[in-house]
């Protein structure tokens, strides 16, 4: 028999490799692929519960084939939720059972909330529509400046008509419909002199303007005898003996009229306007009738200026107004109220306060955009090249898209993050564990608080991340999430990392894939970026996130290499579980509930197996005295402890050589050097 401590470190410093062998075997194979092809299928405990051969793989994964056969019990475990203190699993003092139920979240589907947008969306779009309202106000500020830069500088009314941007901010100023408007009009309007009775303004347009007054005169008057006709045509419909055909058509003859000229009236109004515009464009400017400007009299006086300065401002008040800080702020307040109202994309598309504030943010006039159009946005994937947003090729759609989380139904669904709500509540979680694992009384409270606020950095920071390279921009990220898996961040580059993000986790010859510690795969694996280290909506695996069904994977492949081991030496399973389980021990007692660690711990330090029976708390006691427990967070002295093991498991259970010179060495404690291990390993043999 091979001793354990040769085993043991063959398989040890081998940990991938003989993963990968384990992997290979044909009934490993085939049960894996089973797993893989059919855990999408599951949708309920039951699904699971009901497949023999997903059920067995799955408790096998978590080591709890011996309860395999307690469905019941199982299911029961399955249907906790684990946010909830008092729910069955989290009463349980194994905590197989909490990472089981971990894995295959039925109770709550996803921890993480269904949200039409979560609170980092909104906060970014709020900023989006500050920043373009801010845009919106530059803009108006850069044209002013322009035309006061430019105006100085025309010398006929050609010029300013042929100027595009002076053009504009005349038009918008004074009410003339940029579409509709005559060069040739215009241009006389220009020359004319308001004051002036002869001048074209007043002998073409002004001249209207009694024609005008009387036919709007004209048109109120047959409106209001057209309303008197339609009701005394309706009292007489009242009558016995009333011809109804006859006074129907006549009450739709008088309706017609009054229609007719309640249109008449607003036509004659809007001339009247336009010819008010007309009027006040002519008194802005110096030109002469032909167009040109006197030698030395610019285009307008200061007043004119002014008061072009003035009616733009005052046509652009939209613009000023949003972004007006009180303004802007009861906006914002109205469209938090109203998106909490939003569970469906049909909500959204109802809701003018939330409706119209979302496009506006990304730069989209609500006005001149169809709703069917921004329904199918925000129905599509931004992530898919051939969706239907990515087939506007617009940017400002796509990120509308991406702006909420509404699935191809309009149905409210999670938000598209770099790693889950419930992964990153683990992180921070793990993150607490780990920086106060093994301190005193009096040290947690500090480690504590230091610990609670990077955790919370990592929290409000970690949605800031929308690609790889982002992630790995911030280094305090890296190294929170290292430390949480119980990884030690000056052993770990971000050059290394950013190949591991690189890697593609389903080929096992993959660089994270062939790392001898699968910790790392294991974070990897827990963000959700696609193959060009984009932030995207990773596939679900039935009721498993990508992490989780990889985490499966790799537990099964872990538990059935230790009990294939343990069917030739306990003692190297024993040792392979310890070394698994040590960076999760968080005190004494946790050795002393896992029956195997408790059989290590004994083992290591020649204690006999009847101590269990001590009481709890001086059991805890005698564990403290003979092992540090932050050596645990050591890997040359976690190795070291189980070299010395797996050595003295030989020499308890017969299989060294009892006459060895060492034996004595190893009775009498402390922690021994390779090179003694080495001496009993070859006298085992």
């Amino acid at each position: 028999m091979v001793s354990t401590y040769l085993n043991y470190n063959q398989v040890s410093r081998n940990l991938q490799q003989s993963l990968n062998k384990v992997a290979q075997q044909a009934t490993v194979s085939r049960d894996t692929a089973y797993y893989k092809e059919n855990i999408g299928k599951v949708t309920t405990v039951d699904d699971l519960l009901n497949d023999y051969r997903l059920y067995t793989y799955a408790t096998t994964a978590f080591g709890l084939e011996d309860m395999a056969y307690a469905k019941a019990f199982i299911r029961k475990v399955l249907e906790s939720d684990l946010s909830d203190q008092n729910s069955f699993a989290n009463k349980l003092s194994d905590k197989r059972y909490r990472d089981f139920a971990a894995a295959f979240p039925f109770a709550t589907g996803s921890s993480d909330k269904k949200t039409a947008q979560s609170a980092n969306q909104t906060d970014e779009m709020i900023g989006l529509y500050t920043a373009a309202a801010q845009r919106g106000v530059d803009a108006l500020d850069a044209n002013k400046g322009y035309y006061n830069y430019t105006i100085g500088k025309i010398t006929n009314v050609n010029a300013l008509l042929a100027d595009d941007r002076l053009r504009d901010y005349v038009f918008s100023g004074f009410g003339i419909d940029d579409d509709k408007w005559s060069r040739e009009t215009i241009t006389k309007v220009l020359g004319s002199d308001p004051a002036d009775p002869d001048s074209y303004v007043n002998t073409v347009w002004v001249s209207q303007k009694d024609g005008i007054n009387a036919s709007i005169a004209k048109a109120q008057a047959d409106m209001l005898d057209a309303a008197s006709k339609i009701d005394n045509y309706l009292a007489q419909m009242k009558q016995p003996g009333a011809n109804m055909a006859e006074l129907r058509q006549k009450v739709e003859f008088e309706r017609s009229r009054g229609s007719m000229n309640e249109i008449s009236v607003l036509s004659y109004r809007e001339a009247l306007t336009t010819i008010d515009s007309y009027v006040a464009l002519a008194g802005a400017f110096e030109f002469a009738p032909d167009g040109t400007l006197p030698a030395g009299t610019p285009a307008q006086t200061e007043a004119q200026l002014a008061t072009t300065h003035a009616k733009y401002v005052n046509s652009q008040g939209a613009t000023y107004l949003a972004a007006d800080p009180t303004y802007s702020a009861s906006l914002i307040r109205q469209y938090r109220s109203g998106l909490a109202n939003v569970k469906s994309l049909d909500d959204f598309m109802k809701l003018p306060n939330v409706y119209n504030f979302a496009l506006k943010s990304f730069g989209l006039d609500p006005e001149e955009v169809s709703p069917t159009i921004i329904k199918n946005v925000l129905k599509s994937d931004p992530a898919d090249p051939k969706s239907y947003v990515n087939k506007l090729r617009d940017d400002r759609y796509v990120q509308l898209a991406k702006a909420f989380n509404f699935d191809s139904s309009g149905a409210v669904i999670t938000p598209i993050v770099a790693q889950d709500f419930s992964e990153v509540t683990q992180v921070a979680k793990d993150y607490i564990i780990a920086k106060t694992r093994f301190s005193s009384e009096v040290e947690q409270r500090e480690l504590r608080k230091t610990a609670e606020e990077e955790a919370a950095y990592y929290q409000n920071h970690i949605d800031d991340v929308k690609t790889v390279k982002d992630l790995l921009a911030d280094r305090k990220l890296l190294d929170i999430i290292l430390v949480s898996k119980g990884l030690e961040p000056d052993k770990v580059t971000t050059a290394d990392l950013r190949e591991m993000f690189n890697s593609d986790l389903d080929d096992p010859k993959s660089f994270v894939n062939t790392q001898t510690d699968p910790r790392f795969a294991e974070i990897v694996s827990s963000f959700n970026f696609d193959d060009n280290g984009d932030v995207v909506r990773v596939p679900k695996f039935g009721p498993q996130t990508r992490d989780q069904f990889l985490e499966t994977q790799r537990k099964f492949l872990q538990q059935t290499l230790e009990t294939q081991e343990g069917q030739s030496n306990p003692g190297v399973r024993l040792a392979i579980y310890f070394e698994r389980k040590a960076p999760g021990i968080t005190s004494a007692y946790d050795i002393i509930a896992d029956k195997a660690l408790g059989e290590v711990f004994r083992t290591a330090f020649s204690l006999p197996d009847n101590i269990g029976a001590m009481d709890v708390d001086q059991q805890a006691k005698l564990v403290e005295k003979y092992l540090d427990l932050n050596d645990l967070s050591d890997p040359a002295k976690l190795k070291k402890l189980l070299n010395r093991f797996s050595a003295l498991y030989d020499i308890k259970n017969g299989t060294a050589i009892a006459s060895s010179p060492v034996v004595t060495l190893f009775q009498g404690g402390g922690l021994l050097s390779d090179s003694v291990f080495a001496a009993v390993a070859r006298g085992a043999r």
